[in-house]
């Protein structure tokens, strides 16, 4: 039998053992090295990669060998190869080697072969849940390659394969994107619902064919082409936008994005900018309206950590006969925190939104490799603790409805977010509404 002295200091050893193993928190690897910068790279090392080609690394800096390094620079850029999503911790390294100035650039590559069960709350609403089998090998051939396939059951089921390819000729900087669904796809629309008279479905079956060409680091222009059939159960005037229950929808869209964001799973700094516009049904079967869409985020620091986000967006359609399932929905995917439940319909639609948060554990690296079995690439993690506070405002109309300022539905509120990184983000709001009734959200995701 252990004596308790012995007993005692066994568990003392064991807990700074795992305190050591398990959280090692850890400074931005720039802000270690601070002494280094400026720094001028002579040449850049990169190891880690068992499996990533070096260029998929090398095309996020917005330096080369022979520029001068600064110590936020060194910052930026390491948040740029982390938002890749493919490793599971970045560090830059100035050193010094025989006189030259040496940048090594050490990652950990994540785990790249998914085949999980899944349970999904769709358009964010937990009495709507959807759920099934997720395929996806990401990082494919080592040039950040991603091939994905989903099965899903419950609300809206669905048969999802898609492809994508950041670079598919050489360096050229073209991208693709290749994805085909069929869909028992839920409506959305809350008018639609009411003409119709009940809850209905449509089946979806489509696909699409993206490519576009990357301009030096923050510019991309893209090209989409689309078809998808949508039959309704019974053809009612609106529902569909063509003269029965059965649309075939082609769809051409010219897209234009502009971002400079550092972290894309949880900027601090940057701006994103979106603007599309698609050109639907071309005349077939008597179909044509067409969508735009604008979406603007900045994203910058104010003083000491705190950080200010501010977002507009917006969605106009075009056009006579725009079927109600593509009319513009907030409450769908842009939602206002304080009515997140709530779908406000019409062709076009406005939302703004405002937040200020600060880190209250701004980085912590999490090593559980001692875990028998499981593979290291899914035990070891970048975890990040932060607090906000936010207030948003949306609206939505139709061509003879224009907007007023009681159109505008608001909320505002604080909340907590969860950073897992590379996997997931995990949000927690108290939203209130222009009447202060609190409503909680749970959700994924940074809320933009």
């Amino acid at each position: 039998m252990i004596k308790p002295k012995l007993k005692n200091l066994i568990h003392a050893i064991f807990i700074v053992f795992v305190f050591h193993s398990v959280c090692l928190a850890q400074v931005p690897d720039s802000l270690i090295h601070a002494k280094f910068y400026p720094f001028v790279v002579d040449s850049i090392v990169i190891t880690g990669n068992k499996i990533t080609e070096e260029f998929i690394i090398l095309r996020e800096l917005n330096f080369e060998v022979g520029d001068t390094l600064t110590q936020s620079n060194s910052f930026y850029n390491r948040e740029r190869v982390y938002s890749l999503g493919i490793f599971n911790h970045v560090y830059f390294i100035p050193t010094k080697l025989d006189d030259r100035n040496i940048l090594l650039i050490e990652i950990e590559e994540g785990w790249y072969i998914y085949p999980i069960p899944f349970v999904e709350a769709k358009e964010k609403d937990l009495n709507k849940l959807s759920y099934g089998m997720f395929f996806r090998l990401r990082n494919f051939r080592g040039r950040n390659e991603d091939l994905a396939a989903k099965i899903a059951f419950g609300y809206d089921p669905t048969l999802f394969l898609s492809y994508y390819n950041p670079n598919i000729i050489g360096k050229e900087n073209i991208f693709i994107r290749l994805t085909t669904v069929y869909s028992d796809v839920s409506n959305k629309s809350p008018s639609a619902e009411t003409i119709y008279g009940d809850k209905f479905s449509q089946k979806v079956i489509g696909g699409q064919f993206l490519i576009g060409r990357r301009f030096g680091l923050f510019h991309r222009l893209s090209l989409t082409l689309g078809f998808n059939y949508i039959e309704t159960p019974v053809y009612i005037p609106g529902i569909n936008a063509s003269g029965n229950r059965i649309d075939n929808l082609a769809d051409i869209s010219l897209s234009y994005e502009y971002d400079t964001r550092d972290l894309i799973q949880f900027p601090k700094n940057g701006i994103y900018s979106n603007l599309s516009f698609a050109f639907k049904g071309m005349g077939i079967d008597d179909i044509n309206y067409k969508v735009a869409y604008l979406d603007f985020r900045e994203y910058r620091k104010l003083v000491e950590r705190l950080i200010a986000k501010w977002r507009f967006a917006s969605r106009f359609t075009f056009g006579d006969n725009v079927p109600y399932y593509d009319n513009s929905i907030l409450g769908v995917s842009d939602k206002i925190r304080g009515h997140y439940d709530q779908k406000y319909e019409g062709r076009d639609y406005l939302f703004s939104g405002v937040e200020f948060y600060y880190p209250i554990v701004e980085e912590l690296n999490v090593d559980l490799t001692f875990i028998p079995i499981i593979p290291d690439q899914l035990l070891s993690y970048r975890l990040g603790f932060y607090t906000q506070i936010f207030a948003e405002t949306g609206a939505a109309s139709y061509k003879n409805d224009p907007l007023t300022f009681s159109s505008f539905k608001s909320g505002y509120g604080a909340g907590l977010t969860f950073l897992i990184l590379p996997y997931s983000v995990l949000r927690v709001d108290f939203a209130f509404d222009e009447y202060k009734n609190l409503q909680v959200v749970m959700d994924v995701g940074i809320s933009f």
